[in-house]
C-alpha cells in the first residue's frame, strides 16, 4: 500500500501544472480573461513543464538505448539521484550535435508527449496574449 504524501498540499505539490494548464484553457474559452491573466497562466504552465513536471528522466546511459529510469522534474531537468543526471537533459541543448537527442527524447512515452504538447500549448498561447491583435 503507497504511503499518503504529508506536505502541505498533499500530492497537489508536484501536479500544481496540470490545474494552471486547465485554468488556461478556461481562460482563453472565457473572453472575460484579460491578456495579463493568459500570459501569467501561461508562463506558471510553461515553467511547469520545463522544470516540474513528473516524467522519467532518459537521461542517455552508456550501454542502454532507453537511458536513466529513475523519475524526474520536468522535460530539461534529469533525475537527483544520479548526480550527472541533474543537468543531463538541459546541457542536451547546448551540445550541437546532441539537440536531435534531446528533441527525440520529448515524444518518447505518455507523460512526456503530456508534457510536451501543455509546454508547446502554453509558449504558444503566451504568444498570442502578448501580441494583440495576432488572435482572430
Amino acid at each position: 500500500m503507497g504511503k499518503a504524501k504529508n506536505g502541505k498540499f498533499g500530492g497537489l505539490g508536484r501536479w500544481w501544472g496540470v490545474l494552471t494548464f486547465a485554468l488556461l484553457i478556461a481562460a482563453w474559452i472565457n473572453s472575460v480573461a484579460g491578456p495579463a491573466i493568459v500570459l501569467t497562466l501561461s508562463i506558471a504552465t510553461l515553467l511547469w513543464c520545463a522544470f516540474q513536471a513528473p516524467v522519467p528522466c532518459k537521461a542517455p546511459i552508456r550501454g542502454r538505448d532507453d537511458g536513466c529510469r529513475n523519475n524526474a522534474y520536468g522535460l530539461m531537468l534529469g533525475c537527483r539521484q544520479v548526480r550527472q543526471h541533474t543537468w543531463a537533459n538541459l546541457r542536451l541543448l547546448f551540445l550541437r550535435r546532441q539537440v536531435r537527442e534531446f528533441c527525440k527524447g520529448l515524444f518518447s512515452d505518455g507523460p512526456h508527449t503530456v508534457a510536451t504538447l501543455a509546454g508547446i500549448g502554453s509558449f504558444l498561447s503566451g504568444l498570442l496574449a502578448f501580441v494583440p491583435g495576432l488572435a482572430a
